[in-house]
């Protein structure tokens, strides 16, 4: 009897697999890469044709041993790592490190974790793609010798600890350009004027807006503008000079891509991108489901396309029937615009079967599994479904010479609203009270004007920074969460809320970049790699090509900056906490357990202590303050800040104070 292996990357996935595939298959986890550009130097050979050298990653000395101890025993061994760039990479280190050149080696790619998509994945085995293998392999080179090279000349003139990236230092400098430009801002006043009016036989109140006098826009730039405009419409009778009645359609929304499914997570959810990518992971891994196994329930994370497969619309189509009636099932395909080059082989996020839906996984996903789940489901669900549909009123009015309009909505079907609104859907629209027609004389209840100024642009948050990364083409989905996630972690950035905003050392770091690499943060640049690495894994493209026109440039930038580059001295922020050693003020300090304070007589005064956020709520057992702590594995908890004297402790934050 033939045995065959079938090698995944996460251990999360074996359990379902093999269940799927019965005893003839052995399935076994390469926990991610087995190989990789050794940490303790650059890893390519520069003198050399830019050869890399790779090397067993530490610590997975045993999972090789393993895989080559079953590889021995198996007829065909079958590479089943991510369908992406990463995952290709993966099966051809797999095939290096475990010597398969002799074996009978083929690789296939899912793209959900069902019965069907794995079986169906057998059937089209193929061979290593070796222009996608190419591809990554360029990617991490490029990335090591961005890092390699500049991080180590950013110890020496700012310090220890920083980290330069190809992709998080043009991040960091959007930031700091959006900070600049908030800085530079000089509000403008301008004003508004509404006109609260009434039709006959209503007490509800329409508000028509000023639009001008038939000769301007309207705007009002200045009181003494509005103040004569609200002079000439003294004794001024309110008539409707028109009525337009219209529908207009509202269509549904394209399922989910990495992109937008980390921007809407954290619109309705407040998800970080991390955290979003985190949950979506285990929801495509697999969850177990009561009487069901662990089962996959959302395709592949990692995708820029919109396509959906054949086999999910028609199941999605007969859902949608069953469910909705005839009228919510879409009757045309719903397809977004290519801004990019996109890994079409993929498809969109979607649920692997749409039948089942969070109301019946309620009692076995956590929390915010579920919610995410939801947000998912209800997304792809929506893309097959009708358009909503409107009944829109315009009404144009005057008084004297000058004109308001009025606008009103009516959703007359709600289409794919019945399962899905996004944030940016919500929005308030005016209703009439009872129909309107032509020379109706409305009756003026009041003026309504308003002082406004012109706002700054909107500093970024995690959302609107992938938006902006994913409209330049910079970066792939992959790479957002890890992006955001090391430039937060080097406290270059910081989150307040939601909003991101740079820190002193960010600034520094990003001036360096600006001054001595500018190709390295210049957009363009950036977005011109991306497209690069798409032709090598298209085949156009030499990948060893574009490594040596890179590579030259930036060692003659680095070796510039070493010699005329000052060292810049960043100040350590002051705590009101005091050394209880030598009497000095504390200062932050961030160590790989995050934020720590520390005497800055350092090294003669040596005293640390352990940095707590206070909450403002005093300890129901002793009255110190609650502060937020974390266990060894990161879980956040509220605690008393006097332990271990005091041991009270919540999962929850505690009620400021008792009620009544």
């Amino acid at each position: 009897m033939a045995k065959n292996l079938v090698i995944v990357e996460s251990p999360a996935k074996v359990k379902t697999i093999k269940k799927f595939l019965g005893p003839n298959y052995e399935v076994m986890a390469s926990n991610g890469h087995v190989r990789d550009l050794p940490k303790s130097q650059l890893g390519v050979d520069v003198e050399h044709d830019y050869e890399p050298k790779y090397i067993t990653i530490r610590g997975k000395g045993d999972v090789v041993a393993a895989l080559r101890k079953e590889v021995k025993k198996a007829d065909k061994i079958y590479l089943a790592t991510d369908p992406d760039r990463e995952g290709e990479a993966i099966s051809w280190h797999l095939t290096e490190a475990l010597k398969l050149a002799d074996k009978k080696v083929y690789r296939i790619t899912f793209n959900e974790i069902t019965k069907n998509a794995v079986k169906e994945s057998l059937k089209n085995a193929r061979s290593i793609d070796m222009n996608l293998v190419d591809a990554q392999q360029t990617r991490r080179i490029l990335d090591r010798m961005v890092g390699y090279r500049i991080s180590p000349l950013l110890w020496a003139k700012v310090k220890r600890g920083l980290s330069a990236g190809r992709v998080q230092s043009v991040a960091l400098r959007l930031i700091c350009d959006r900070e600049e430009e908030v800085a530079a801002f000089v509000p403008e006043e301008y004003w508004t004027l509404d006109a609260l009016l009434t039709m006959p036989g209503t007490k509800k109140a329409i508000v028509a807006k000023y639009t001008g006098n038939g000769k301007d826009k309207g705007e009002i730039k200045n009181e003494a503008q509005l103040k004569k405009i609200l002079k000439s419409l003294e004794g001024a009778e309110f008539k409707v000079d028109s009525v337009k009645v219209g529908e207009r359609s509202k269509k549904p929304p394209l399922p989910f891509t990495t992109s937008t499914m980390q921007q809407e997570a954290s619109k309705a959810l407040n998800f970080s991108t991390q955290k979003t990518m985190r949950l979506a992971q285990q929801l495509y891994e697999g969850v177990e489901i009561k009487g069901e196994g662990t089962i996959g329930l959302i395709s592949y994370l990692r995708t820029d396309s919109t396509r959906v497969s054949d086999e999910a619309k028609e199941a999605a189509a007969e859902y949608i029937m069953a469910n909705f009636g005839e009228e919510y099932l879409s009757e045309r395909e719903n397809k977004g615009k290519n801004d990019h080059k996109i890994q079409d082989a993929h498809e969109a996020i979607r649920p692997t079967d749409l039948n089942r839906d969070p109301i019946t996984l309620k009692d076995n996903l956590p929390k915010d599994l579920l919610r995410l789940y939801q947000l998912i489901w209800k997304r792809f669900a929506a893309s097959q479904m009708s358009e909503a549909k409107y009944e829109t009123t315009s009404v144009k009015i005057s008084a004297k010479e000058n004109k308001f309009s009025f606008a009103a909505s009516k959703q007359i079907f709600d289409g794919y609203m019945r399962v899905y609104v996004s944030e940016d859907d919500k929005e308030e629209t005016n209703t009439l009270s009872k129909s309107i027609d032509k020379d109706t004389k409305l009756t003026l209840k009041e003026f309504d004007p308003k002082q406004h100024f012109t706002q700054p642009p909107a500093h970024f948050t995690e959302a609107s920074l992938v938006k902006t990364l994913e409209e330049m083409g910079i970066g792939r989905p992959s790479t957002y969460a890890p992006t955001i996630t090391t430039i937060l972690a080097r406290h270059y950035v910081t989150k307040e809320g939601r909003n991101i905003y740079t820190t002193e050392l960010g600034e520094v770091v990003n001036k360096i970049m600006k001054d001595e690499f500018p190709s390295i943060v210049d957009v363009n640049f950036t977005a011109n790699m991306e497209m690069l690495l798409d032709g090598i894994g298209d085949g156009n493209v030499k990948w060893k090509g574009v490594v040596s026109n890179f590579y030259p440039d930036l060692d003659e930038a680095v070796k510039k900056a070493e010699k005329e580059l000052e060292s810049v001295k960043i100040a350590d922020e002051e705590s009101e906490e005091i050394c209880e050693v030598c009497g000095r003020k504390m200062v932050y300090k961030y160590g790989p357990h995050g934020k720590f304070l520390a005497c800055p007589g350092f090294p003669e005064c040596r005293f640390t202590k352990p940095y707590f956020e206070k909450t403002g709520i005093a300890c129901p057992k002793c009255g110190k303050d609650i502060v937020i702590k974390k266990t060894r594995k990161g879980r956040r908890y509220y605690g008393c800040i006097g332990a271990p004297e005091c041991d009270f402790m919540s999962w929850t934050k505690p009620a400021a104070a008792k009620s009544e």
